[in-house]
C-alpha cells in the first residue's frame, strides 16, 4: 500500500509532540538549549569579528540558565575564533557576574535598561583593556559595533525573556540566523540556510525578510538572500495541491534566482530545501492580536495603570513622616515642673533638663525632684506613645506600598498576556487530591482547598487556623477565601501570600493562620511548595519519605522580608506529597515508609490521620498525586 508524504509528516509531527511531553526530555532539552544557545551565538560575525551577543543573552537570563549559557559561550568563542575569541570569554564571565549580582534586584526590574547599559560599559572596558595591556587594538568601527551590539542585544533578550511578542520573536530569530550562518556541518551544510528556510515556511513575512537580511550581513553567499526569502514567502500564497510543494518553495526560488543571476550556490539551495522540509514539524503559531484592536487598547491601558501604581508606590515609599519634636516635650516638662517652683529664680538646674533625659534613666539633679521626676516620667510615656504611633503609621504605609506594587505587577502581567491568543494545550498530567480532617467537638479549624488556576496551573491550599473551635475556623476560612480569590484571578502566589501577611500585620493577628500552598504545573508535572509557619510536609516514594520544611514563624509578624519557604518538587514519577496541619503527630514520619504511594489518596490520608493524630488540636491530612494523561496516537 502506498503511503503519502503527508502521512509521514503527520506521523513525524505526532511523534515529536509525544516526545516533548516526556519530562526527562524536556529537562534535558532545556539544559541543551541553554548550553547550545551560548555556544552557537558565539559564532556570530560581522566584519570578520566576534560579537558580544552572548553577553546580552547572559545578562537577560538568571540563575542556572545564565550559568549554562555562559559555559556554552566560553566554549564557543575559542572553538570558532581561536585566540581572537578571548574578548568573548571575558564578555561571558563579566555577563555572568552581572546577571548573578544584579539580575534579581528590585532596581534592575524597575529600570530595564540598567543591566544592558552596564553590559555596554563592560564591553567598552574589555576592548580598552585588551588594547592597553595586550596591545590588541581594534578599529573604531569594530569598537563602536561591539558597544552598540552589547546594549541592543541586552535590550532585545531582556524583552524576549520578559514578554513574548511578534516583533521580538522576529528579531531574535534573525540574530539566530546570523549566528548559525557561521556554523557549517559536513558536507557543506550551513545551519543558517536551514534556519532561514524553516522560518520562511513557518513564520510571518517580516520573519522571512529579517532572516534573509541576516544571511546578507553574514556575507556567506553572493545571492541576495533578503529578496530570495521575501519572494519565497509570497510564493506560499500559491494554492498548491500538495503540502510538500509549499515546503519546497524556498529552495525552488533560490534555484530560480541562481539561474537568473548565473550564480551557482547549491549549498544555499540545499539548506533552504532542508529547512522547508523541517517546517512541516513546526507547531502552528497562534494568531497575534492586532495592536489597534480593542485588545491592543486594553493592553495599553493596563500598562499605563501599572506604571501609575508603581509610581504611586515609589512616592509613598519616599514620603517620610514628620519627626517627633522632643524639644517641645522637654519645654513642657520645664513649664510644669519649674513654672511654679519657689526656687526657680536662682535655680541653675533648669538648663540641664534636655531631650536626652527623655531617653535615659530618671537621674535629674534637682532640689525639687518630687516635682520634676513625675513630669519626666509623663513625658517619657508620651514619647513612647508617639514612637508607637509612628511605627504603626510606617506599617500602614509599608502595607499600602506593598499592595500598590502587587497590583502594578498584576496589571503588567495581564497586559503581557494580551498580545497573543493562546491556543488550548492539553495538560500532560491530571491531579488526584484528597483530604481528611478531625476537629474537636466536630468543629475543625483547618481548611484544605483544591482549585484550578490560570493556564495549566492548579492549586492546593491548606490553611491551619491556630487553636481550636469556631475562632480558628473563622480565621482559616477568611485566609483561604482571600487566597483563593487572588490565585483564581491570576495573582502570582508570592503576591497573594504577601497580601495575606500585610492584612495579618495590620490586624495585629500574627500567627492566626499557617499556610501550605502548592502550585502544580500540569504541563510539566513540577510543583512549587510555599510554606509559611506550617507543619513539615513529606514527599513519599516507595519505601521512603523525605521531610519538607521545618518549624518557622507564621505570617503576620512583620512587613519586611517575607518568611515563606519555597521548594521546587516533582510528582512526575508517581511521588506523593503529604500536607499536614500541626495537629498531626510529628512522629508520623516513622509510619510513612510503611505505606504504599500507589494507594488511593483518600485511603492514604485516612490511614495517616488515624495513626498520626495526637492531642486535642485540630488535625488535617491532604494527599496529592499526579497521573499522566493518556496520549492520542491516532
Amino acid at each position: 500500500m502506498m503511503v503519502s508524504v503527508e502521512t509521514y509528516l503527520r506521523r513525524g509531527q505526532r511523534s515529536l509532540h509525544r516526545l516533548l511531553l516526556d519530562p526527562r526530555l524536556r529537562a534535558g532539552g532545556r539544559v541543551l538549549a541553554f548550553l547550545g544557545s551560548g555556544f552557537l551565538l558565539s559564532a556570530a560575525s560581522l566584519k570578520n569579528s566576534p560579537l558580544p551577543l552572548c553577553l546580552g543573552l547572559i545578562c537577560a537570563a538568571s540563575g542556572s540558565g545564565a550559568v549554562l549559557i555562559c559555559l556554552g559561550a566560553m566554549a564557543g568563542y575559542p572553538f570558532f575564533w581561536g585566540q581572537a575569541g578571548m574578548p568573548g570569554v571575558v564578555w561571558s564571565a563579566a555577563g555572568l557576574a552581572l546577571a548573578l549580582l544584579l539580575g534579581g534586584q528590585e532596581e534592575a526590574r524597575e529600570h530595564p535598561l540598567m543591566i544592558p547599559m552596564i553590559a555596554a560599559l563592560l564591553t567598552a572596558a574589555t576592548a580598552l583593556t585588551f588594547g592597553l595591556v595586550l596591545h590588541r587594538t581594534v578599529s573604531m568601527g569594530v569598537y563602536g559595533l561591539w558597544v552598540a551590539l552589547a546594549l541592543l542585544s541586552g535590550m532585545l533578550f531582556t524583552q524576549a525573556f520578559a514578554c513574548r511578542d511578534p516583533v521580538t520573536d522576529w528579531l531574535v530569530g534573525a540574530v539566530g540566523v546570523l549566528a548559525l550562518a557561521q556554523v557549517e556541518l559536513p558536507p557543506g551544510l550551513v545551519l543558517g540556510y536551514v534556519a532561514a528556510g524553516l522560518m520562511t515556511v513557518a513564520g510571518a513575512f517580516p520573519e522571512a525578510a529579517l532572516a534573509g537580511a541576516a544571511l546578507d550581513l553574514a556575507q556567506i553567499t553572493p545571492l541576495p538572500m533578503t529578496a530570495v526569502l521575501s519572494v519565497a514567502w509570497l510564493g506560499r500564497m500559491i494554492p498548491f495541491g500538495k503540502t510538500w510543494q509549499r515546503l519546497a518553495v524556498p529552495g525552488g526560488v533560490c534555484l530560480l534566482v541562481m539561474a537568473l543571476l548565473r550564480t551557482e550556490d547549491l549549498f544555499a539551495a540545499g539548506g533552504l530545501f532542508l529547512g522547508g522540509a523541517l517546517g512541516a514539524l513546526a507547531p502552528p503559531r497562534p494568531t497575534p492580536v492586532q495592536r489597534r484592536s480593542a485588545s491592543g487598547m486594553a493592553q495599553v491601558r493596563l500598562e499605563l495603570g501599572a506604571q501609575v501604581l508603581q509610581s504611586t508606590a515609589r512616592l509613598f515609599q519616599e514620603l517620610e513622616p514628620p519627626p517627633i519634636d522632643r524639644e517641645a516635650l522637654t519645654e513642657k516638662v520645664r513649664l510644669r515642673a519649674c513654672g511654679s517652683c519657689s526656687a526657680r529664680g536662682g535655680c541653675t538646674q533648669k538648663d540641664r533638663i534636655t531631650p536626652e533625659l527623655l531617653e535615659g534613666p530618671l537621674d535629674a539633679q534637682c532640689r525639687k525632684a518630687g516635682r520634676l521626676i513625675p513630669e519626666l516620667r509623663r513625658a517619657q510615656e508620651q514619647l513612647r506613645a508617639m514612637k508607637a504611633q509612628r511605627a504603626r503609621q510606617q506599617e500602614y504605609r509599608g502595607a499600602v506600598v506593598q499592595q500598590y506594587r502587587f497590583l502594578g505587577a498584576y496589571l503588567r502581567l495581564l497586559a503581557d498576556s494580551l498580545p497573543r491568543r493562546r491556543e488550548g494545550t492539553a495538560p500532560g498530567f491530571r491531579v488526584e487530591v484528597s483530604a481528611r480532617v478531625w476537629g474537636k467537638d466536630g468543629t475543625g479549624g483547618d481548611r484544605c482547598l483544591a482549585f484550578p488556576g490560570t493556564d495549566l496551573g492548579y492549586f492546593v491550599l491548606l490553611c491551619d487556623g491556630m487553636g481550636t473551635g469556631l475562632g480558628a475556623a473563622r480565621e482559616a476560612d477568611s485566609a483561604a477565601g482571600l487566597l483563593r480569590q487572588m490565585l483564581t484571578a491570576g495573582f502570582p502566589p508570592e503576591h497573594a501570600l504577601g497580601t495575606l501577611n500585610s492584612l495579618l500585620v495590620l490586624r495585629g493577628a500574627a500567627g492566626a493562620v499557617a499556610v501550605d500552598l502548592v502550585h502544580l504545573h500540569l504541563d510539566t508535572g513540577l510543583l512549587t511548595l510555599y510554606k509559611w509557619g506550617a507543619a513539615p510536609s513529606y514527599l513519599m516514594t516507595r519505601g521512603r519519605a523525605e521531610k519538607i520544611g521545618t518549624a518557622a514563624p507564621p505570617p503576620g509578624i512583620s512587613l519586611g522580608e517575607t518568611q515563606e519557604a519555597v521548594r521546587k518538587l516533582s510528582l512526575r514519577r508517581g511521588e506523593v506529597l503529604v500536607l499536614l496541619s500541626d495537629g498531626v503527630d510529628g512522629e508520623v514520619a516513622q509510619i510513612l515508609p510503611e505505606l504504599t504511594p500507589d494507594a488511593p489518596p483518600g485511603e492514604l490520608a485516612a490511614r495517616i490521620l488515624e495513626r498520626g493524630r495526637g492531642g486535642e488540636d485540630d488535625a488535617l491530612v491532604a494527599v496529592i498525586r499526579l497521573r499522566p494523561t493518556g496520549l492520542c496516537t491516532s
